[in-house]
């Protein structure tokens, strides 16, 4: 795993995914992406150890302060997602069913 190699304070960070016991987490600040970590995901609250996650974290001297589930913005970003899938999964009619 290692240290989160970003100056102190609050984020937002989304879990991308868990395989093999490590997180990969993106970190955003006022809308841009400024990094990325692997982190052993016992270092994540219990509901927050899920692809997709979002979380609002506070960092300090390179470790996880403090990391709360955003409940509302990881729900709405699983909605967009299922809705994404949904569109792309659908396929057009073809000329015969037309």
């Amino acid at each position: 795993m290692t240290d989160i190699d970003l100056p102190d304070g609050e984020y937002t960070a989304v879990v991308d995914a868990i395989e093999d016991g490590i997180a990969r987490v993106f970190f955003e600040q006022d809308g841009s992406d400024v990094g990325d970590s692997l982190l052993d995901p016992r270092q994540l609250p219990a509901d927050g150890r899920q692809a997709d996650a979002i979380l609002t974290v506070v960092v300090h001297d390179g470790t996880l302060a403090d990391a709360t589930v955003d409940t509302e913005a990881t729900q709405q970003r699983r909605e967009s997602a299922q809705d994404r899938f949904d569109r792309l999964s659908s396929r057009p009619p073809s000329d015969d069913e037309s």
